[in-house]
């Protein structure tokens, strides 16, 4: 290639056309865009990339269709550079059945995996995980694709950038950190060079390689980005970009941009990027008039079919929140000449077992590999499945994330938040990523995802490594939750989990893990959302789950010298809550009593409390009462921790109680 004055490698004559008609199109439709929303036709928010369309073209011209994007909410110019259809982009924004996400996402979150675009987003930040995810895919199937995640320069701050930088770096991971400085962070101006060598040596102090252009000039960003591209196809590190561009509108449309300077603002639209590269092209000789002309007929065509797209129908409202479960192996009694096993060897037979019949699977997270888990879980599976057993850093937030960029490139992740307490740290990548993506892309995001955790008081944990937390995470719409209580019962639900089409999170008691229970076979399954009755009984129903059924059972054989005969339901899966099995038994019993670890207060059984009540009302012999944690933080000191923690002689006093209405 020649190069420009100043140094600047130049494109050839027809590639700098095809990048002036790419930037004229993003204009177009982002002008085109702001009319309709002040015409009322474009619900919620809009934010715009007038002025940035260098940066869009630029960085995607070298990336093909299986090479993958994330966004921000400023995203429209990258997915229409990534390929995303004009009018699938007007019929979103309208939200219309047409749109690329069937008007679930929306501009904030405008998508089509299918093209590699993984998602525009609404959290700031949030996509780099994600993309960190998509770039370990591609090194794990050693395809040669790479990822390149869009962010603003306000992003740089937050803990999902800092802390997928962290994992890009120690995996070394074909992806590009794209930085927009577009000079405003949401309503406030950064500095004259906002982030400049502060860019460059966050990028030096996470060990990754460091580039700057002029993300007005799509010259600059498209020639840089060519070479860094094909780098990271033959093995470069990867490396973070800080394009310098302008936003010449507000945050969003009807922002009163008070905060802008005239000073500012005239001298960078005096560099607008269209502007350039049309005198680029006159300076070739070049007429780039038609182009603009075609644009604009392509922008009213795009309307004009987004405007006849139907709106979604309400019948529709909860279609892509799970996807319709897939056939799957039946349930099966379990072997009478089994020999008994830990829970512990159960969970590692069934990590090991997919691992080995699904290269798609493997699993990340801290201390997993070299270390084997901190209960040793996980032990000779690094060495066994090279690659494909990984250590992280402490970093839960891009572990989580990279999961969820991985499952939605086609893998099948297990990812280890070492204790429950800790989705704390990651709750946004879980809750707004993983449970939300196939519902905000209309279906087309599918996210495979296990999260394995564990919890469990009884051993002066204390109150951060204690918590049972299944109501919270039950409570978001898009998760399985799922929580076993014998060896059986964690291996088939394992297997199943891994195999399931959309997140689940899979919560393991640490008490259980050295308890023996019945064997099972090797391709012993269990399917999510399916209850099992652990005791039959006539007198009363006990709904638990986890190590509350073991105790429920120990109740209930008690119960039993005195001809009290409870029937204990195992839920086995939180989320999706099998009510069938529960209602049938309470139809035997008329009576129910709840039993749950967590805090009493908001949990899990104050909704199957609820649901009895609302369905099964005229049929209550007593009322429906709980077992549960008091509304404490777990306690540190044995003494008051035995006072806190709900057990078998908890339940044996509720059911009595129950029985004597």
């Amino acid at each position: 290639m020649a190069d420009q004055p100043g140094g600047i490698a130049s494109l050839e004559p027809r590639e700098l056309l095809e990048s002036y008609r790419s930037m004229v199109r993003i204009r177009l439709f982002e002008l085109r865009a702001a009319e309709l929303y002040q015409e009322g036709r474009i619900p919620g928010f809009l934010h715009l990339s007038v002025g940035q369309e260098a940066v869009a073209v630029g960085a995607c011209a070298p990336l093909g269709p299986q090479d993958v994007i994330t966004s921000t909410h400023r995203g429209h110019g990258h997915v229409l550079a990534k390929g995303l259809s004009m009018r699938e982009a007007f019929a979103e924004l309208l939200g219309r059945e047409g749109g690329s996400c069937r008007g679930r996402g929306g501009s904030m979150h405008i998508a089509d995996p299918a093209l590699g675009i993984f998602g525009a987003n609404g959290i700031v930040g949030a996509g780099v995980p994600i993309a960190v995810g998509a770039a370990t895919a591609a090194q794990l199937r050693d395809d040669g694709r790479v990822a390149v995640a869009f962010f603003g320069d306000g992003a740089l701050s937050t803990g999902a950038f800092h802390e997928a930088a962290t994992l890009a770096a120690a995996w070394q991971v074909p992806l590009v950190l794209l930085c927009e400085n577009n000079q405003f962070s949401e309503f406030t101006r950064t500095a004259a060079d906002p982030g400049g060598p502060a860019a460059g040596l966050r990028a030096q102090g996470y060990g990754l390689r460091f580039a700057r252009v002029n993300g007005n000039d799509v010259q600059d960003v498209q020639t840089t980005m060519q070479d860094i591209v094909s780098g990271l196809r033959s093995g470069d590190r990867p490396i973070l970009v800080e394009a310098t561009t302008f936003r010449m509108r507000g945050h969003y449309e009807g922002d009163q941009q008070r905060y802008r300077d005239a000073e500012q603002d005239e001298a960078w639209r005096a560099r607008d990027p269209i502007d350039l590269a049309h005198a680029q092209l006159a300076a070739l000789g070049l007429d780039a008039d038609a182009t603009r002309r075609a644009a604009e007929e392509e922008v009213a065509a795009a309307v004009e079919w987004a405007t006849r797209q139907p709106e979604p129908a309400a019948a529709s409202l909860t279609d892509f929140v799970r996807p319709r479960p897939a056939a799957a192996p039946a349930e099966v009694p379990l072997p009478a000449d089994a020999e008994p096993v830990r829970m512990s060897r159960a969970i590692s037979a069934a990590l090991r077992r997919e691992l080995t019949d699904d290269p798609r699977v493997f699993l990340a997270g801290i201390d997993v590999g070299a270390g084997g888990n901190v209960f040793g879980l996980t032990r000779k599976l690094a060495a066994d499945f090279p690659g494909r057993v990984r250590d992280t850093p402490i970093a839960e937030s891009a572990i989580v994330g990279m999961g969820i960029g991985a499952a939605m490139a086609g893998l099948r992740p297990i990812v280890e938040i070492m204790y429950l307490d800790f989705i704390g740290v990651c709750f946004d990548q879980i809750i707004n990523q993983a449970a939300k993506l196939p519902y905000m892309t209309g279906g087309r995001a599918s996210v495979p995802l296990v999260i394995r955790t564990q919890f469990g008081a009884g051993r002066s944990s204390g109150a951060q490594h204690s918590q049972s937390l299944e109501a919270v995470l039950a409570h978001i719409p898009g998760l399985a939750v799922v929580m076993p209580a014998t060896p059986a019962d964690a291996y088939g639900l394992l297997r199943a989990a891994v195999r399931y089409n959309s997140p689940v999170v899979f919560i393991e008691h640490r008490l259980l893990y050295e308890q023996a229970g019945p064997g099972f076979a090797a391709d012993h399954f269990v399917p999510i959302g399916k209850a099992r009755v652990a005791r039959a009984g006539r007198d009363v129903t006990i709904v638990s789950w986890s190590r509350m059924t073991i105790e429920s059972l120990t109740a209930a054989e008690r119960l039993a010298a005195d001809g009290i005969e409870a029937e204990v339901v195992d839920l086995r899966t939180i989320a999706p809550l099998d009510w069938a099995t529960v209602s049938e038994s309470f139809a035997k019993t008329n009576r129910m009593v709840i039993a749950q670890q967590a805090v009493a207060d908001f949990g899990a059984g104050a909704e199957i409390a609820a649901r009895v009540v609302d369905s099964e009302f005229w049929s209550l012999d007593a009322p429906v009462l709980r077992v549960g944690a008091p509304p404490t933080p777990a306690p540190y000191a044995p003494s008051l921790e035995n006072a806190w923690l709900p057990g078998s002689a908890d339940i044996e006093t509720v059911v009595r109680k129950v029985i004597s209405y």
